[in-house]
């Protein structure tokens, strides 16, 4: 569904206001959006995000120890295996992979989660809900692919919000990454890991129709 966004300029002036809001400044003002001018976002097919969000949560199942052999043939099952990147097959299957790296995407996780409606929010100075468990695959019944679908009947994200949380994460990254650069602390009550990872999954669900849509590694952040 193509995004109710027409204006770039009314998607900052309201991160600006949300910046305000946890008493960061605007950026300049000539600071670029997270996407082209003139070209309206739109989000990718609702499966391919459902995809996306097994895959992580198998991931976080993996960081706890769910025996590898289980795992993968879960993601064999719910037929998702085309999704995974070669990073995720070595960790899931073999292994391989510093596992704080990959407990870190717990909140890439949230931020599909939030796409998906299954979450109500997602506030840049909140971690990960406890809740989120009880809201993916149940993999200790183990509950299928398809009848996770089928137990969350949850409305997409229009991606006209989609497009105006991208540009508050996007502009939050940036802000981040100054205060890095300066040896300054970070703004109250903000996580730079969180930012990072949040947005990540927000850059990957957004996609434009003359693009070829980039696979989960191949976001360039």
């Amino acid at each position: 569904m193509p995004s109710l966004v027409t204006d770039p300029r009314s998607v900052r002036v309201r991160t600006v206001d949300g910046l305000g809001a946890l008493g960061i400044p605007a950026p300049p003002e000539r600071f670029p959006m997270p996407f082209p001018e003139g070209r309206l976002p739109r989000l990718r097919p609702r499966v391919h995000m459902e995809a996306r969000a097994a895959i992580l949560n198998i991931v976080q199942a993996r960081v706890f120890n769910m025996p590898e052999e289980l795992a993968m043939r879960w993601l064999l099952d719910a037929h998702v295996l085309d999704h995974l990147t070669p990073d995720e097959w070595g960790f899931i299957a073999c292994g391989r992979g510093e596992r704080a790296r990959y407990a870190d995407q717990l909140e890439c996780l949230y931020a599909v989660a939030w796409l998906l409606g299954l979450v109500d929010h997602l506030d840049p100075t909140v971690a990960c809900s406890e809740e989120l468990p009880e809201l993916l695959p149940d993999l200790r019944r183990p509950e299928s692919f398809s009848e996770w679908r089928d137990r969350h009947l949850t409305p997409t994200r229009d991606a006209g919000v989609v497009a105006e949380m991208l540009d508050l994460y996007y502009c939050l990254d940036w802000v981040c990454d100054q205060s890095r650069r300066a040896g300054a602390a970070l703004p109250p009550g903000v996580d730079d890991s969180l930012v990072w990872h949040r947005r990540w999954a927000l850059e990957w669900a957004v996609v434009f129709a003359e693009e070829r849509p980039v696979h989960w590694d191949e976001v360039r952040l």
